[in-house]
């Protein structure tokens, strides 16, 4: 007993110091259980196998694919619409959407959902997620109060009740109590927010590179741009770009070969971005992008018998751009485009030049280069990726690796929506004989092979293995204060010294020693552990079992002043830039202002 509280101990005072990372305390707290005799392997183990566990794993990677399809875009734009630039107004809409959701949805699963969208929504409008994604953790789990599916700790005491032969919970039998949470919720929130997280700004390394879209409109790829389909009758088919010979018969350059078709791995339809190489053959279905004069671009469409699309939007799936520096030894110098030979040698176009401040974007082939220009390549993303390793010829400006990673497949968003639907829908509706972990699992797979990450290592990299770690080190913990009689002896304690005097002082004393062994095991866990103790002590006193059942779920999951304490709150933590201290000083005042509510509001039911 003593080793278990001295690890707990210094669990504790570690993760509040932030000097050593979270995971890193949890997993050595775990090796010393194990090693002391404590828990067995197997014990020390079981969290790395528990269906919450991999129902993280599957859930970053369905909000990776939300974010990386686009869809999280578009949803936060219609938020951010809504609030009109009111940033109180956006803090309540996120708030209430998250609350509403986590109503039916898991608390993990809302906040998978949700965090995407709002670090999307945030990088838009050069807002701070910091300040947004902790209040979202907290109303994920505030909305799993109104319903019997919203949090696992609900079903716990259903379940409590029902074996002791009790009416189970209807439901929305939480509801009411459910909305006093939010409104507790939103008003201490937003203050502390305000207060406390607004300044937290997570460092990145790219700030200072620009978009791919800032750099086509810096070079203004899209003036006197056009695409043009090939037809059946169009009388480019089954030339080779070289054979057609575009530049030097009409001015005008190919900057891409793109190509819709519902094959492949994509089960709506799927695009291809190509290379202008010089034997690539002109296929019906192209749709050729051109950049020339408008004269030029008229003459050759009538010619060729190409028909124009209304949209020549850039799009950066396959192909991508990058900024280049030309050095002052490279073999470059003196050279003119087309005797570089650059598509040839690295399948890349130079399709653009910035030099002192001017911007050359016609008649490139006989463009010398001098040192010190800046060519705006395009590609490939493999591509650019190699040349990057080139230095000594010139120095590539960003990394086109992380800005690979950055593309959104658009394209693939109904699809996206569509499988993050159906596994709402199986998690939602009981009468749908699936287990929740097994839909995500199955949406995870399914965003995978439908194509809705540009390869599968893009989906591993989704997965935030600190947060994983940090929960599957700590659930075992519960297992340990078991085995060594410490939860027993604070609950029985507490009956003993609280339940003398009267039934609301037995109340608070169930729902704050829930509340405060839920800040070092998961909620989950602490409802199965006080559910019975809670529910004796109703007994031995002889008052009704339901408030102080209620005040189990309630404090098991209105815990906020840690980042272990519930899923939600680890998710956002490396999202977020959050350290310990930051849980405690905005977490610790909600989580009190809530316990005290909440125990004058449950004690109107005895």
């Amino acid at each position: 007993m003593l080793t278990t509280i001295i690890v707990l101990l210094l669990t504790i005072i570690l993760f509040v110091s932030g000097k050593i990372r979270a995971d890193v305390v949890a997993l050595s707290a775990l090796i010393v259980m194990m090693l002391s005799g404590i828990l067995t392997p197997t014990e020390a183990l079981a969290g790395f196998s528990n269906p919450v566990i991999v129902m993280m794993v599957g859930l970053f990677v369905v909000g990776g694919a939300i974010l990386q399809t686009g869809l999280a875009k578009v949803v936060s734009q219609r938020i951010v619409s809504l609030a009109r630039g009111n940033d109180t107004l956006l803090f309540l809409l996120v708030i209430l959407v998250t609350a509403s959701i986590g109503a039916f949805v898991s608390n993990t699963g809302t906040v998978a959902l949700m965090m995407p969208i709002v670090v999307s929504m945030a990088v838009q409008n050069g807002r701070n997620a910091s300040q947004l994604l902790m209040p979202l953790a907290f109303a994920s789990s505030m909305g799993g109060m109104l319903t019997l599916i919203g949090t696992p700790p609900n079903l716990v005491i259903d379940g409590t009740l029902r074996e002791h032969g009790h009416e189970g919970l209807g439901f929305f039998s939480l509801f009411p109590y459910g909305l006093v949470c939010i409104a507790v919720g939103v008003l201490v929130m937003l203050p502390l927010s305000n207060i406390f997280l607004k300044k937290k700004q997570k460092n990145n390394d790219n700030n200072n590179s620009k978009s791919l879209d800032q750099l086509a409109q810096e070079y203004n790829l899209a003036n006197n741009m056009r695409a043009c389909l090939v037809k059946k009758d169009s009388t480019i088919v089954g030339q080779t770009v070289a054979g057609m010979n575009l530049r030097a018969n009409y001015g005008i350059t190919i900057l891409e070969i793109r190509h819709n078709s519902k094959k492949h791995h994509g089960l709506f339809h799927n695009v291809e971005q190509f290379m202008p190489t010089p034997q690539r053959q002109i296929a019906i279905g192209d749709i050729l992008y051109l950049q020339g004069h408008s004269e030029q671009l008229e003459q050759f469409i009538a010619l060729s018998n190409v028909e124009e699309q209304k949209s020549a939007d850039i799009e950066f799936y396959d192909l991508g751009m990058a900024e280049m520096v030309v050095m002052p030894e490279s073999k470059l110098v003196g050279q003119s485009i087309r005797e570089l030979h650059f598509r040839e040698t690295y399948n890349i176009n130079i399709i653009g030049i910035k030099r002192k401040g001017q911007y050359i974007c016609d008649n490139l082939a006989d463009t010398r280069l001098f040192a010190g220009d800046v060519l705006l390549v395009q590609g490939k993303w493999e591509n650019l990726n190699k040349i990057d390793n080139e230095e000594d010829e010139w120095v590539v400006l960003g990394q086109p690796k992380e800005m690979s990673e950055r593309v959104t497949l658009n394209y693939k968003s109904p699809l996206a929506a569509i499988i993050m639907l159906l596994m709402v829908a199986v998690m939602v509706f009981d009468f749908i004989p699936v287990e929740p972990v097994t839909a995500v699992m199955a949406a995870a797979v399914l965003m995978v092979i439908c194509g809705c990450f540009r390869s599968v290592s893009a989906a591993y990299k989704t997965i935030n293995w600190e947060s994983i770690m940090l929960i599957a080190s700590m659930m075992p913990m519960a297992t340990a204060l078991d085995k060594t009689g410490i939860s027993s002896m604070i609950s029985h304690s507490l009956v003993e010294t609280l339940g003398s005097i009267s039934p609301l002082m037995l109340l608070a004393g169930i729902y704050f020693t829930t509340s405060l062994l839920t800040m070092f095991i998961s909620n989950t866990a602490t409802a199965v552990l006080m559910a019975p103790i809670a529910y004796s002590a109703a007994v031995e006193t002889g008052v009704n079992p339901y408030p102080m059942l209620f005040a189990v779920t309630f404090g098991a999951s209105m815990c906020f002043a840690s980042p272990f304490s519930t899923p939600p709150n680890a998710l956002v933590m490396h999202a977020g830039n959050y350290t310990f201290s930051d849980y405690l000083k905005v977490g610790l005042p909600l989580q009190l202002i809530m316990g005290i509510i909440m125990v004058v509001v449950l004690s109107f039911s005895f």
